[in-house]
């Protein structure tokens, strides 16, 4: 089981770049493609589901272009699209059941997968209430079990947790985990703890460009011995932002405890600290180099 993607571009009207000469080999494991807004992340996911075209480049699923079989790739594929729409006036398990016969589900394998993935993602209960009447996280969650229903091969995934409570949010990644040893997954987020969690390769993307590729430790070991804690007033803070990149602040009695990403020490004060992926994430993207800022870490 493979995925491929070969020099992977795409160009939208007016000559703007979505993706460019993107190209990453895949196996079976959870690959976290992790990029700021706009980084290009959705339109790569677009091309793997075969939901758009690639202006340029190749994606082959076991080495057949999916740009000429996509059938062969759409059998075994579970995909959760970052605007998932749901029609209103259908129950949980309607909607999972017209979404089961699109897939090509026989009615009774579909009856039993739809009840064990309405427990898994916990909506057993309102299983047959109106889509319209959900809550944003609730349909997150009907989002889930649509792309699961076929129990796929290549599950893709983009910002999968969006509007989701913290419980549900550990709840999916214990899910991903579980399902990474018999599959590819892509999951796609610009949250870094949700990459944490469950990734076990790491890309990086921005302006539409792979920027790194590897493991979590390999990333880490990018920013070991260049992370520091500095403890400075509030007024010196927007001049250490300027000098320094920041990765995170937190005001406390003695002055700003400010996380700091640097070749050498920022102030004799300053304490060694243990990197961190959100440390390793904000050195590598090429517009936040040299600049003050805080990565979205657990929240949107």
């Amino acid at each position: 089981m493979q995925l491929g993607i070969e020099g992977v571009s795409r160009l939208y009207k007016g000559k703007v770049w979505g993706l460019r000469d993107f190209s990453l080999t895949l196996g079976p494991g959870v690959l976290g493609l992790l990029g700021p807004n706009g980084a290009g992340k959705s339109t790569l996911m677009r091309i793997l589901a075969t939901v758009t075209r690639a202006t340029h480049g190749s994606v082959l699923w076991d080495g057949m272009d999916i740009a000429d079989r996509p059938d062969g790739l759409r059998s075994v594929l579970g995909y959760l699209p970052q605007d998932f729409g749901v029609y209103p006036h259908l129950s949980a398990t309607e909607f999972l059941r017209y979404m089961a016969a699109v897939k090509g589900m026989g009615a009774g394998s579909a009856r039993r997968r739809i009840t064990e993935l309405l427990e898994l993602v916990n909506l057993a209960d309102a299983a047959r209430r109106p889509l319209g009447g959900f809550s944003g996280g609730m349909r997150q969650r009907v989002g889930i079990a649509q792309a699961l229903l076929n129990d796929p091969k290549l599950l893709i995934v983009d910002e999968p947790t969006a509007g989701l409570d913290p419980e549900e949010r550990v709840r999916f990644r214990n899910l991903l985990s579980e399902l990474s040893g018999e599959r590819i997954v892509v999951l796609s987020t610009h949250i870094v703890s949700d990459i944490e969690a469950v990734a076990t390769t790491i890309a990086l993307i921005a302006q539409g460009e792979l920027i790194t590729h590897g493991p979590p430790e390999g990333l880490l070991a990018t920013v070991g011995g260049r992370v520091w804690e500095v403890v400075v007033p509030s007024r010196e803070l927007g001049a250490l932002r300027q000098s320094c990149l920041v990765s995170h602040t937190a005001h406390r009695n003695d002055g700003v405890h400010v996380r700091v990403v640097a070749e050498q020490a920022p102030a004799a004060s300053a304490r060694s600290l243990e990197p961190s992926l959100e440390d390793a994430y904000l050195q590598a993207l090429p517009t936040r180099r040299n600049q003050g800022g805080h990565v979205q870490g657990t929240s949107r």
